[in-house]
């Protein structure tokens, strides 16, 4: 059973019932310990299994900017192939966090190319007629600050410390940030708030946003993963402030759903392992290039 749930749960993040797709794998070669590396808040964060429930929580408050809404119901094939979308996010991700600096800008431009083709228009929160594309700065800077909100967020709630603390983790993720086109990214968990609580007059409530809630509440898994996911959703759910909860049409859990998901990611954990195959190519590549140092004469 345990072998079939990490089964499940690999394909579904990944692609691949190992967990290890062609781009994992390639994070074991490169020359450089990437933008991050060991010990790095970055590490930290994305390595956990609080990114689970971080996803679903970003998801959610993504739908809130009408623009960045209509980029997904005009281009995405989110209900479609949902775990398509999943799994091209988590790569980038993935490969940003853990890969080496090439294949991180690679894998960026890679991102960036797809959204020059999304353009369309959009009616913002005034109920003007607003024309968009994937890479407007104002979509790109949404996108990142609802990024590193929910995975800051719920890794303080259920992760463990974080290397530099906050403010560390926001400044290592500008980086990211900027490898997609995002100007002058937060730097610091102060500047995080600003910047989230600048969007507030943007943001938006529409028949969009309940469509899209409702497929997140109950998006196409293996029935059997369902009731796991349930927990998880109401941990994003409970984790999501007052204000924007009442805009997505949500109501905070009335069971502990704070504690319930301490219960379910220790149970991911004890599944998928201590570190991610992303973590282990990134050390099998690190301590690579540390031998090869050793080696050197002097």
């Amino acid at each position: 059973m345990t072998d079939t749930w990490r089964s499940h749960l690999l394909t579904t993040f990944s692609g691949d019932d190992a967990g290890k797709p062609a781009w994992v794998e390639k994070m074991a070669e490169g020359d450089d310990a990437g933008y991050f590396g060991p010990g790095s808040a970055a590490w930290a964060v994305h390595g956990g299994t609080a990114t689970l429930i971080a996803g679903i929580r970003a998801l959610l408050l993504q739908t809130l900017h009408p623009g960045a809404m209509a980029g997904v119901h005009d281009w995405s094939r989110y209900q479609e192939d949902p775990l398509g979308r999943l799994s091209g996010t988590i790569r980038w991700l993935l490969t940003v966090t853990f890969g080496d600096t090439t294949q991180a800008r690679t894998e960026s431009n890679r991102v960036g190319r797809y959204h020059h083709r999304v353009v369309g228009t959009y009616v913002d929160a005034t109920g003007t007629e607003r024309p968009y594309t994937a890479g407007d700065p104002e979509l790109l800077a949404w996108v990142h600050v609802v990024f590193t909100d929910a995975f800051l967020t719920c890794d303080q709630i259920w992760g463990g410390d974080i290397p530099g603390g906050a403010d560390q983790y926001v400044r290592e993720w500008a980086t990211a940030g900027e490898l997609v086109g995002v100007e002058d990214p937060p730097r610091s968990q102060a500047e995080l708030t600003a910047a989230f609580a600048a969007f507030r007059p943007a943001m938006k409530s529409d028949e969009r946003v309940a469509e899209a809630v409702r497929f997140i509440r109950n998006p196409p898994l293996r029935r059997s993963m369902m009731p796991a996911y349930r927990v998880l959703f109401a941990g994003a759910v409970a984790s999501i402030p007052a204000d924007q909860r009442r805009m997505l049409g949500l109501r905070r859990p009335w069971w502990p759903a704070i504690t319930a998901n301490r219960a379910v990611l220790w149970g991911v954990g004890l599944i998928l392992g201590k570190s991610s195959t992303s973590e282990d190519a990134a050390r099998s590549r690190i301590d690579r290039l540390h031998r090869a140092a050793a080696d050197e004469p002097s």
